[in-house]
């Protein structure tokens, strides 16, 4: 099976997610229905589902077989995905997602049209950080209503708590880095941020979650495991890439990144490279929204000068080779399975947008 095959199966996991929020929406009293519309709009507002196809990918790694049984756990990620998404916009100070308002915004502008009482500013981040609890019991209900052994229905909400604890650690180190002095924060800092953050609930999560249900053990994970964080950190720092603005004419994206302040290596390694002026220039842009766009381009040549942007592209290419010599290597990961993985590779790692 290739990701191809396996993208067959969205609109049946985005027909789980309607089904979910319509069965919750006949039972929650009548004056909070609204709020549910607003997850179901969310939720299916667009977006990649990357990480339910993972889940699908990883039970057909696991036994060569259809998908099909695990497509409740596959939209249980996409409840993850908007918990996520809704919180980040929130603390990123974020106004758009997926082609339309953030949801604490939307929330913000009902507010104001309806004239409540109170700020509405204030409404649609309480709102919003509430809507985005709602959506864990989703989650864990679509895991519990898989129809598979108990034990591996059990396995699979051990490897989910896991995930979702790592997840918050990240988040927790990610905005302290952002708080803290650009020299003070490490490679090392920033690494354990995308390990946590990113590379276990996009990619070795997803995977794991399907391969538990599918009856693997902790033991039989250890490859897939393995290659799935290597190709999750990956997958982050060319979001980073990406996000600091460079291939922006391919990608679609700025340089949101520097504007925000955000702590990537691109920046951690061009301070730690750069010299004053360098880092007078660096100083100008992060976490400055309203910097001027040559200000913002003069940061990126400092990105570039120092050679920070050519070390984040040598780290990236490690960290896929890494991973795929693992997965040549590896024994519990069927031969007939190993192109779909260094497919769901080359996806992660090579996409410009």
């Amino acid at each position: 099976m290739r990701l191809a095959e396996l993208q067959r199966y969205i609109p049946a996991v985005e027909q789980e997610l309607e089904r979910a929020y319509a069965r919750e929406r006949r039972v929650a009293p009548v004056t909070l229905r609204p709020y549910l519309d607003v997850n179901r709009e969310f939720s299916l507002r667009g977006g990649k589902r990357f990480r339910a196809l993972l889940v699908l990918a990883g039970y057909h790694i696991a036994t060569g077989r259809s998908p099909a049984a695990v497509l409740r756990a596959a939209a249980a990620m996409e409840h993850f995905q908007s918990w996520m998404l809704i919180h980040d916009d929130i603390i990123d100070h974020a106004e758009e997602r997926r082609g339309g308002p953030a949801v604490h915004r939307a929330l913000a502008a009902a507010h104001a049209r309806e004239r409540f009482e109170g700020r509405s500013e204030d409404y649609g981040m309480g709102i919003g950080i509430t809507l985005g609890d709602l959506e864990e019991p989703f989650t864990v209900e679509a895991i519990l209503s898989v129809r598979v052994p108990a034990r591996a229905r059990l396995t699979a909400l051990h490897a989910y708590v896991t995930m979702t604890r790592q997840t918050a650690y990240g988040q927790l180190l990610d905005i302290r880095n952002g708080n803290l002095p650009v020299g003070s924060v490490s490679e090392s800092d920033v690494l354990t941020v995308h390990r946590l953050k990113s590379a276990v609930y996009t990619v070795a999560a997803p995977l794991a979650l399907g391969a538990l249900l599918a009856g693997r053990t902790s033991a039989w994970l250890r490859d897939l495991d393995a290659v799935g964080l290597d190709l999750g950190i990956a997958f982050q720092l060319r979001d980073d890439v990406l996000g600091a603005g460079f291939d922006a004419e391919a990608s679609g994206k700025s340089s949101n990144d520097l504007v925000e302040g955000k702590r990537t290596l691109l920046v951690v390694r061009a301070w730690a490279r750069g010299g004053r002026r360098d880092r007078e220039s660096l100083r100008r842009v992060l976490g400055e929204p309203d910097a001027t766009p040559e200000d913002v381009e003069r940061a990126r040549a400092v990105i570039r000068d120092t050679g920070s942007l050519a070390y984040s592209e040598r780290r990236i290419r490690a960290l896929t080779e890494r991973a795929l010599r693992r997965l040549e290597r590896s024994r519990t990961i069927r031969s007939a399975a190993k192109p779909l993985v260094r497919e769901i590779a080359d996806r992660l790692v090579h996409r410009r947008a």
